[in-house]
């Protein structure tokens, strides 16, 4: 969020992906919007529709859920490819065009899909254009013994989420966005950060590499570690801690790969011990 980019879920259902994203949204004062992703659901459903105002002889825009600053795609893979599509647009440009019209959306913009990594059958996996948009991929995994304990002593039936307070308001997470954006990085960290990248293109288990947007997310959520971290400055341990969440999704390996017992995430760790870590990282 502070990075002002876009995050995909991967998890089995009920870890609390959905109740997280609403407790993110009331944290931070955003507007929330949220879409049940179905085989049957049409772009329309998501960016909005012209209505025909009989009265006054005039189309009207009606919008759709996308006009939000944090939207919830659940289950993104259930959807058709050409309702996905809908996204990217607003992704990327964070706008939507519908008849010819340019409507801008709200900032701070973040869209939060999910999806399950184990049920395929009736699903349509993401397009490599639209993986790639996404920032970072996120596992929330089980939760701890003593968390789960928790959670089972807590009331039944209690709504969790009223208990989370606001603690800042839309303006106050554009300006933590806007100074996580000067934060220092060194030329030796963009040359380390750019040999990682270069290893993921010429890497022989990899079919598919690292694109350049990709190198600029992972600049970024550099920076915004840094930040969290009291830092005006980017570390080496700040690339290699976002290294995996960031790339692991971009990647493509070779199909000989498939038959060792290799997938993105170890080919990934295999490249980040590969690659020379800078002695000098120019702290200012």
């Amino acid at each position: 969020m502070s990075a002002g980019g876009h995050i995909l879920f991967e998890d089995v259902p009920g870890v609390g992906k959905t109740t997280l994203v609403k407790a993110l949204a009331r944290a931070s004062g955003c507007v929330f919007s949220r879409i049940q992703c179905t085989p049957d659901l049409l772009p329309s459903d998501i960016s909005g529709v012209s209505i025909f105002n009989h009265k006054t002889g005039e189309w009207s825009f009606k919008k759709g859920p996308v006009f939000t600053q944090i939207l919830l795609a659940d289950e993104i893979n259930r959807t058709s490819p050409k309702t996905q599509s809908a996204l990217l647009e607003a992704m990327q440009e964070k706008q939507v065009t519908a008849d010819g019209i340019t409507f801008k959306l709200d900032e701070p913009f973040m869209v939060i899909a999910t999806q399950n990594p184990r049920e395929y059958e009736g699903t349509f996996p993401l397009p490599e254009s639209q993986l790639d948009r996404f920032m970072m991929r996120l596992s929330l995994g089980y939760p701890p013994v003593e968390s789960e304990i928790a959670l089972l002593r807590d009331t039944p039936g209690e709504d969790l989420l009223e208990r989370v307070e606001q603690v800042l308001d839309s303006k106050e997470l554009l300006e933590i966005q806007r100074e996580t954006g000067q934060i220092y990085i060194s030329d030796s960290i963009l040359d380390y950060t750019t040999s990682l990248v270069s290893a993921t293109r010429n890497h022989e288990k990899i079919a598919l590499g690292i694109s350049p947007r990709g190198s600029l997310h992972l600049i970024r959520c550099a920076k915004a570690w840094a930040y969290t971290q009291n830092r005006d400055y980017v570390l080496p341990d700040d690339v290699q801690e976002l290294f995996l969440p960031v790339f692991g999704h971009r990647i493509i390996l070779n199909q000989a790969v498939f038959f060792e017992e290799a997938n993105n995430e170890s080919v990934l760790d295999e490249i980040l011990n590969r690659v020379r870590v800078p002695g000098n990282i120019g702290e200012r």
